[in-house]
């Protein structure tokens, strides 16, 4: 099940839905159409976007430094192992 939460800006109120995955879009796109209504979404993970963003680019600089010689790698059975 999917849920969605929606808060009163004046009355501070908070009504928590929960819907049939399958549903969840049609649901999203209909709130989204009401004038009245403003949608944010949000990372479940806690990650925004620009972290998760970030965190490819430093990855990325990482792993070219490993290539280089430059930084030490460490075996990719030991990384599974941690998870």
């Amino acid at each position: 099940m999917s849920t969605v939460t929606i808060d009163s800006i004046k009355s501070r109120e908070r009504v928590v839905l929960t819907v049939l995955p399958r549903k969840y879009n049609f649901l999203m796109e209909l709130l989204q159409n009401f004038d009245f209504v403003s949608v944010e979404r949000e990372n479940t993970d806690g990650d925004t976007r620009e972290e998760i963003m970030d965190n490819l680019k430093q990855a990325a600089k990482e792993l070219k430094l490993v290539r280089d010689g430059k930084l030490e790698g460490r075996p990719a059975c030991e990384l599974l192992n941690e998870l």
